[in-house]
């Protein structure tokens, strides 16, 4: 019985000498874990976005390396969700109004074409508001709006997207990418989605403005309005 008793003692300090050996490793893989990824972090940090950037063989340039927010800004809209960047893809969270981020760095305001891919991961509004320069001017392709299907360019002749001549429905999915596409020159602004044509404007004998819950946004924003959206593969080119 003596030899019993004596037992307990040596097996609790040996296990709880284990369990601290193995909080150790623990601690310590992890801490090798955040290393790395600060590392990774720092590596694409370094890499150039917008005009600094190289250009591709077709004379895209990135304006997101798909790890940081390098050259963007979280927009100060007030009510807006968290943002975060989260498998090679900006999370514009759920707000109480406009969630979004806005490019800091300098930028062509004509002659230019900027593509991105976007998605709705939950809500039932717009899930890519584009805000973008028209040489002195802005305006905002809304994607998803007004009930989820509204298309078009707020605003035109002080007209919003839902009372101008761009206005167009589409029925978009929650959970699938939407290529969105949008180019500016001299004589027009014409979007597409998917590759398919949805908005031409042309841009003598008009004049171009946001609305005042995105201005913030600009001279080149992504929001969106009260709904979750993912945003991918954000990229730019002169032409």
């Amino acid at each position: 019985m003596k030899q019993s008793k004596n037992f307990y003692p040596v097996v609790l300090i040996m296990g709880a000498m284990l369990i601290i050996a193995l909080a150790l490793a623990m601690i310590y893989i992890l801490e090798r874990l955040e290393e790395e990824q600060e590392r990774t972090v720092q590596q694409h940090e370094l890499s150039a976005v917008g005009l600094k950037a190289e250009p591709d063989s077709k004379g895209w340039r990135p304006l997101f390396n798909g790890h940081t927010l390098d050259g963007w800004e979280i927009t100060n809209f007030g009510p807006q969700g968290p943002v975060s960047v989260r498998d090679s893809s900006i999370i514009l969270n759920f707000g109480d109004g406009a969630t979004g981020i806005t490019w800091t760095k300098e930028f062509p305001v004509t002659n230019y074409e900027i593509s991105l891919d976007a998605m709705r991961v939950d809500g039932n509004d717009f899930f890519c508001g584009l805000t973008f320069p028209v040489e002195d001017e802005h305006c905002t392709l809304i994607t998803g709006g007004w009930g989820g299907m509204l298309v078009g360019i707020s605003s035109i002749d002080g007209q919003d997207a839902s009372e101008n001549f761009t206005t167009n429905m589409i029925p978009f999915q929650n959970g699938r990418w939407y290529n969105i596409r949008v180019i500016v020159d001299n004589r027009s602004i014409r979007c597409f989605i998917d590759n398919e044509e949805v908005v031409t404007v042309p841009t003598e004998g008009h004049t171009f403005s946001v609305r005042s819950e995105v201005s913030l946004s600009r001279p080149l924003g992504i929001a969106t309005w009260v709904t979750t959206g993912a945003i991918r593969n954000i990229r730019f080119r002169e032409i």
